[in-house]
């Protein structure tokens, strides 16, 4: 495994057969109007001001083949059951068209190229009748030399362990949700939780406060926020909201595209892995996830209740079942939220099937965010197994010693004696400390 991975900016010094320099399109995509006609003029691209600014874009990259420079494009690798492939674009969505790089499949099979891989490389323009660009040469994969990542080990080969780092959410100590998750249900690095959440208790509120916790306590982890069949409002307002990969399908689009853009953001996370590296997939929902798939699942002739047929859940449950801390290095870690009290009797059966497969659960409660408490975080429900390998024998007896007094609660009153307490303390050890004391 290459540990000293070079970042995506180091990709491009990597030495190409041209000697011309040439465009980046994902650089294009982010220049503003008036830096692309800059450019145009530049090449000489005859009345730049008349073009729009895509067909503007795409002009540059035609002029600039002619006049003998290339087309450097970077995008991930969606492999096609018969065996060739399409790189596409960064959107957060996935999106296939014109504008995605052919690649054929003995490319594939020469650099062992493998779904999710991020690709960067030489790429012409269509020639007469075809439809898209072709990739030329391959400069790097996944950001590293190609001949560096030939031996890299395959995901399902790799040995899965109990999660054995904790990932810390605390932050600020004004941010009691970071802190109660780190006492009372700790997430560590290949962990597989669920947020149990009942409409309109901040789930979402949650999600962004856990972005928050990774990104500013790991740095060295990669966060990625998979939104499946949601609001594009929700979208508009994550991708604003957290410093993570945002990727979404929303609900105006079919239950098949929601399917592709979760298998190959997983895909992506395994190549990420497989380099040893910590990943971290934020899934909202498993449950509209999981209805995607039932859609589309040919009938098996075996329904269960509320209408899910019995074959529908494999798929999903192998998503959610990639979580994993890695014996060789690197962990997948998996937080999906699960609806509850829907009033759907598909989303219970759904809730149900998945309720046994993860190792934590955060459970959300709708008595308590009446009361306008938030995070309405149920503590005496909530819990992660085989926490004693996060906190720790002397952490950990100090939580379970103010589990049992919170045990005399109900979760109202539980919740808001450790909200109050931890108000008045700076970070997680002295309130414990606190809490020991008295």
């Amino acid at each position: 495994m290459n540990e000293n991975a070079p970042t995506h900016k180091s990709s491009h010094k990597v030495k190409t057969h041209t000697p011309v320099s040439g465009y980046h399109i994902e650089d294009l995509r982010t220049y503003p109007t008036e830096k692309l006609l800059e450019i145009a003029n530049k090449l000489k691209v005859e009345n730049p001001q008349e073009f729009k600014r895509q067909d503007l874009m795409f002009e540059i990259l035609k002029t600039q083949v002619t006049q003998g420079g290339y087309i450097l494009f970077t995008g991930i690798l969606e492999i096609m059951p018969d065996g060739y492939g399409f790189l596409r674009g960064f959107d957060g969505s996935f999106s296939d068209g014109h504008n995605d790089t052919y690649v054929s499949p003995s490319q594939i099979r020469r650099f062992a190229l493998r779904n999710g891989d991020i690709v960067t490389g030489q790429v012409r323009s269509p020639k007469d009748q075809e439809k898209y660009y072709a990739l030329l040469k391959v400069e790097a994969i996944n950001y590293s030399p190609s001949d560096e990542i030939r031996n890299r080990p395959l995901f399902d080969n790799l040995t899965p362990l109990f999660p054995d780092e904790q990932i810390k959410l605390e932050y600020e100590s004004t941010k009691v949700t970071g802190r109660m998750l780190d006492l009372f249900s700790p997430v560590g690095k290949g962990q597989r939780a669920l947020i149990v959440a009942p409409p309109r208790t901040g789930k979402t509120e949650l999600m962004k406060e856990l972005t928050q916790g990774i990104t500013s306590n790991h740095p060295e982890v990669e966060l990625i926020i998979l939104l499946v069949d949601e609001r594009p409002e929700e979208v508009t307002d994550m991708q604003r909201s957290v410093k993570g990969q945002v990727f979404s399908s929303t609900f105006d689009l079919p239950a098949n595209n929601h399917i592709r853009i979760a298998e190959l953001v997983l895909e992506r996370a395994k190549r990420r892995v497989e380099m040893g590296k910590d990943v971290v997939v934020l899934l909202d929902s498993i449950t509209r996830l999981a209805r995607a798939y039932n859609a589309v699942t040919p009938s098996s002739g075996k329904v269960l209740s509320g209408g899910v047929d019995a074959n529908a859940l494999h798929r999903p449950k192998r998503f959610f079942g990639a979580a994993r801390n890695i014996e060789e290095g690197g962990s997948l870690t998996i937080i999906a939220t699960a609806l509850i009290e829907t009033g759907s009797r598909m989303d219970e059966v759904i809730f149900e099937e998945f309720k046994g497969t993860g190792n934590s659960e955060i459970v959300l409660a709708r008595n308590i965010a009446d009361r306008r408490i938030y995070p309405a975080f149920d503590i005496l429900k909530s819990g992660t197994r085989k926490d004693n390998i996060l906190l720790g024998k002397d952490r950990l007896t100090k939580v379970w010693v103010l589990r049992n007094v919170m045990q005399q609660m109900d979760d109202i009153e539980a919740l808001s004696f450790v909200y109050s307490k931890m108000q008045q303390t700076k970070d997680n050890e002295e309130f414990l400390n606190l809490m020991n004391e008295k």
